[in-house]
């Protein structure tokens, strides 16, 4: 296979095209629903309830966890939304007013859902992890990402909301995860000596807290287990795609779920900067995406990577 390739179609197509089990990690970010209208036939994103959004993301990810190899990770970056009675569900983000997102052009009937209310919080990211539990995936962490440079909201009613979820999951028990490639820097001594067992599965470190007598503490006391809240400002994008991840909240679980050579897909992959990443530590990367403009986009960035060493 190629270095990389970025594929124009819907996410659930495509997928069913890719081999079972040829990929080792997916790293994406769904669009969330009710905010934004791509224009394109068979987006994700504007079903007409919350219900239906959920379901068919569930149908996406079945086809990603065919793709996966047994030992492969699921990184999924997920955000909420708020109900609003008339018009459009209100981004906690307020991604949609950066670099010319539009309204949908087709909102859903949010007085349909007797169990949403005005101003009520849609709920997305943990009913669709739970499902996605529910669904046969090992659920094995929350990620907060904490955005310190989050853009101020005109709310006065509820706390200002500077996060969002990613999500880890897995196909099976037993998963690659290189906890060493990701390690930060600790804070003291002894938090660094309880905090790194080792206990191999496919080849990446332990991800488990258990039995930490029987642990081997390595002899660098400056490490630690990276934690659960990772802080990374956003950043601006020069192009028009206006929902970017930042390069360095990509990195750790490129650098954890992945080896070098390894194939990393992005069924929803926007300006292509998981690509970025991946390809510039060495992955090889498939990414899919529905809109023209942003494979137009995504592959331009992914351009200078073509002379990179290739993996097979």
């Amino acid at each position: 296979m190629k270095d990389w390739r970025i594929i124009h179609g819907a996410a659930l197509d495509e997928l069913e095209k890719l081999e079972s089990e040829s990929a080792q990690c997916c790293i994406t970010s769904p669009p969330y629903w009710g905010l934004r209208d791509y224009d394109c036939a068979r987006q994700i994103g504007l079903e007409p309830s919350p219900d239906q959004y959920i379901n068919n993301l569930l149908t996406t990810f079945e086809q990603v966890r065919r793709v996966l190899h047994p030992s492969g990770t699921l990184w999924l970056n997920i955000g909420d939304t708020y109900i609003k009675s008339k018009g459009l569900a209100r981004d906690p983000t307020n991604k949609h007013k950066k670099d010319g997102g539009k309204y949908p052009k087709t909102q859903p009937n949010r007085k349909r859902f007797p169990n949403l209310k005005h101003k009520d919080m849609a709920g997305i990211p943990w009913t669709l992890a739970l499902k996605l539990r529910a669904a046969g995936w090992y659920l094995r962490a929350d990620i907060i990402w904490n955005k310190p440079n989050i853009m101020p909201l005109s709310v006065t009613d509820r706390p200002t909301t500077c996060h969002e979820y990613i999500f880890l999951l897995t196909k099976s028990d037993k998963y690659y995860y290189d906890n060493e490639a990701i390690k930060e820097e600790s804070l003291y001594y002894r938090e660094a000596h309880w905090d790194n067992g080792r206990n191999g599965h496919f080849g990446g470190l332990s991800h488990s807290g258990q039995k930490s007598t029987t642990r081997k503490f390595p002899a660098d006391p400056t490490k630690r287990n990276k934690r659960t809240v990772w802080t990374v400002n956003t950043k601006p994008f020069k192009d028009s795609h206006f929902a970017v991840f930042p390069e360095k909240l990509i990195l750790p679980c490129v650098l954890a779920g992945t080896k070098p050579g390894d194939l990393v897909i992005d069924p929803f992959c926007g300006s292509g900067t998981t690509g970025v990443v991946a390809l510039a530590n060495y992955r090889n990367v498939i990414g899919i995406e529905i809109n023209k403009e942003y494979v137009e986009m995504s592959t331009e960035r992914l351009k200078p990577y073509n002379n990179q060493l290739r993996f097979e």
